[in-house]
């Protein structure tokens, strides 16, 4: 049988408790942070360890352990009690540096001493659970065996607000910040030895991207939105980037190219929290506070 650490033994013992009615605080925030897995999960995307504590209302994205060692118990006895198998949901929550969960969830997998893996092996055990996790149809049953309701979206005022803008022409903000992104990648992580990027790029289908650079076999796509862009702009802008994906992909296809993207939606300003939940569940990649540097 594998070997756990002693610490994750620890760990796991710890949070074995009542999701339901247990009055610590990690198990009050374990019991917010699961429906929001739920959508995650209905999604089909995973959510960085940081964005769930924005919505949990946890400083430290560290003391999430105890919360998702928390929700892991209460599946484990909720799935012993039905005589159903549960994903280990908590698999969701992944890290920005490789894309993974920590190395916490090799209790929830028990078949799999996680933290001794290489990171493609881990990638590959990960892999297996996120598709328990995505083709789960009983997600909202969990919510309910557990007197948890599941999370509603209400953006419809900020989608109307959108629906109703006419389009207008750039602004002196947006060209300004749309040529710095052109030339200095390196400002939203790029290489600044990418091949020459160009601005307003345009697919067949007359759409066209702010900015677009290509690395190796990988094109990058970069939708920027300006210091004087409003809440409801940036949420045209998430939807943009969705758009954009398939548009560059597409092309990739016709072109006889394998299909390889990454599309941004850069930020002058701050990210609004409001949209915190529909950039994740869409996955959208966001880069906020982007100065331009003279």
């Amino acid at each position: 049988m594998t070997q756990i650490s002693p610490a994750r033994i620890k760990t796991a013992k710890t949070t074995h408790a009542d999701l339901i009615a247990g009055d610590k605080l990690y198990l009050k925030r374990a019991r917010k942070a699961l429906p929001y897995l739920v959508r995650q999960a209905k999604s089909g995307k995973t959510i960085y360890y940081s964005d769930l504590a924005v919505l949990v209302d946890i400083p430290n994205p560290r003391n999430l352990n105890y919360v998702l060692g928390a929700i892991g118990n209460a599946l484990i006895d909720l799935g012993k009690r039905t005589k159903i198998a549960i994903p280990p949901i908590q698999c969701l929550v992944v890290n920005k540096r490789d894309e993974l969960p920590g190395d916490g969830i090799e209790w929830f997998i028990a078949t799999t001493e996680f933290s001794k893996l290489n990171k493609t092996q881990k990638q590959n055990v990960v892999a297996v659970q996120l598709t328990k996790i995505y083709t789960f149809q009983h997600w909202d049953w969990v919510l309910e065996q557990l007197n948890l309701n599941p999370i509603k979206t209400d953006l419809s005022s900020v989608t109307q607000t959108v629906k109703n803008r006419n389009g207008g022409g750039e602004s002196i903000q947006h060209k300004k910040f749309k040529e710095y992104i052109l030339k200095n990648p390196k400002a939203i992580g790029l290489y600044s030895d990418l091949i020459q990027g160009q601005t307003e790029y345009q697919f067949p289908s007359a759409d066209a991207i702010d900015v677009l650079f290509v690395e190796n076999d990988l094109t990058i796509g970069v939708e920027v939105k300006s210091i004087i862009s409003d809440t409801a702009d940036i949420y045209r802008g998430i939807f943009q980037c969705v758009k954009y994906k398939h548009l560059i992909e597409a092309e990739q296809i016709v072109c006889d190219k394998i299909p390889n993207s990454r599309v941004l939606l850069v930020l002058q300003g701050k990210f609004p929290e409001e949209l915190l939940l529909i950039k994740n569940i869409l996955g959208v990649e966001v880069l906020d506070n982007i100065s331009i540097v003279e």
